[in-house]
């Protein structure tokens, strides 16, 4: 096990962004920078034992800043926050007071705002134990930041292990009441980028999905039976997409009201054999395979596009705060808030 922390840039501002890379015995190499929490890449062995990148990031610093990537922005491997997801219309009321967020995303608020989670530098501490290493990351969002209430601490803390586990443990709190609904989002493509998502398989534990209009829940919650959006069997993420627009970009039900940590699901390719499982605390799995993902250019190369990766965002379900049938959100002073995901990696 080894962790080692590098210079990876400076942001628009000037101030130096680290970059933590986290390798275990069995050829998982993690790379996590404190700008944004973002996973920049995460490279496994496949079935034959050769290694590569299987999300996607950048190699640089400034890519994440360019105002390419930032006009069609898909948050790659970003912690997005304080709350992930859409909000309707970025209206929300708590007690006797009502809120206006950013309407970042059509007419919704969306994973935070103009500035979220995702663009602000953590304050990192490394964590370097004979059996684990990772990287403490720790931000603090004042009140009012993106029409949020409360002084929020936040800590996300990013481990790896010689099981293949990388661990994203999230815990916060306030000083006043506040909404919060937290996610990882990385993209995976386990072929390194070589094709694209469409052949992957996938399987969900999910036997329910939130339904939406216009990406919003309306409140009921239906089952995945008869539906594309049944993977309760292993099956293609192609096969029944042609019949949605924008392909797939919804919040799965886990049956998760305890918060255990349960199974939620995995992802895996036949040519590369490599798989990923997915644990979590949280009530849902939002299911994006990256319809809008930018085509863009890195040093002279044409990379990613529609369907390059796909997102797993484990997460409290979309507008939770508008929807008083849906697992809440709210945050208050004396509440503690804390949840897990654990992504495993291997080949079959």
């Amino acid at each position: 096990m080894k962790i080692t922390r590098s210079l990876f840039g400076k942001t628009n501002e000037g101030i130096d962004i680290d970059l933590f890379t986290l390798s275990n015995n069995k050829q998982l190499t993690v790379k996590i920078t404190n700008y944004g929490a973002v996973i920049t890449s995460i490279e496994t062995p496949d079935k034959d034992g050769q290694s590569g990148n299987i999300v996607c990031g950048f190699e640089k610093s400034e890519s994440y800043q360019s105002s390419e990537y930032l006009a069609n922005y898909p948050y790659f491997g970003a912690i997005c926050g304080r709350c992930c997801n859409r909000i309707a219309e970025g209206k929300f009321s708590l007690g006797n007071k009502n809120y206006s967020l950013a309407v970042n995303n059509g007419p919704n608020h969306l994973h935070g705002g103009s500035v979220g989670f995702d663009r602000r530098l953590w304050t990192a501490e490394i964590i370097d134990e004979p059996e684990t290493v990772g990287v403490k990351l720790s931000y603090l969002s004042p009140d009012m930041e993106e029409g949020y209430p409360g002084n929020l601490k936040v800590t996300c803390i990013y481990t790896l292990n010689d099981n293949n586990e990388l661990s994203i443990e999230y815990s916060a709190e306030t000083d006043q009441t506040t909404i919060l609904n937290l996610t990882n989002h990385t993209y995976f493509n386990l072929t390194g980028g070589k094709e694209t998502i469409l052949n992957h398989d996938l399987q969900l534990t999910a036997k329910s999905y939130t339904e939406s209009e216009g990406m919003i829940p309306t409140g009921k919650i239906l089952p995945v039976t008869g539906t594309p959006f049944n993977f309760l069997t292993k099956k293609k993420l192609g096969r029944d997409i042609a019949g949605l627009a924008d392909g797939y970009d919804l919040n799965f039900v886990l049956d998760n009201d305890k918060g255990n940590l349960v199974y939620a699901g995995r992802l895996s390719e036949e040519t590369s054999g490599r798989t990923v499982d997915v644990y979590t605390t949280q009530p849902g799995i939002q299911l994006y395979t990256g319809f809008w993902i930018p085509e863009l250019t890195v040093d002279g190369k044409k990379k990613f596009g529609s369907y390059s990766g796909v997102a797993l965002e484990t997460q409290h379900y979309p507008d939770s705060v508008n929807k008083p049938g849906f697992p809440p959100v709210t945050l208050a002073p004396e509440q503690k808030f804390r949840e897990k995901t654990v992504y495993t990696f291997g080949t079959k």
